[in-house]
């Protein structure tokens, strides 16, 4: 399984989450730095388009664990649960194209 992890301690806000994500998902230099590309680049990963660095197999998910997710919690509670909702929206993306979910999210 593919994984990925993000700091929950080192993101305080939608900047740093952003920040963060660019590092860990190898997102592209025009990345518009909005929840909505981060659903964009998240619901490519199946596909030639190099929108991350990650390139999934059919069966295969990428789990992305949120480590101090305490801690992000605090800072941005409401970020986390956006983040929940839109992995969420981005598996209903994968199964409406007849494929299998491509995320799990994991709080640790």
């Amino acid at each position: 399984m593919a994984s990925v992890q993000l700091d929950g301690g080192q993101i305080i806000d939608w900047n740093t989450f952003h920040t963060a994500c660019i590092a860990a998902f190898g997102f592209p230099d025009f990345y518009g730095r909005t929840i909505d590309a981060w659903v964009d680049c998240l619901s490519y990963l199946r596909d030639d388009e190099n929108m991350t660095k990650f390139r999934l197999k059919p069966d295969e998910v990428l789990q992305i664990t949120i480590a101090n997710a305490a801690a992000l919690k605090k800072a941005a509670p409401d970020l986390l649960e956006e983040v929940a909702f839109c992995i969420e929206g981005i598996n209903e993306r994968y199964d409406d194209y007849g494929e299998k979910p491509a995320l799990a999210l994991k709080l640790a």
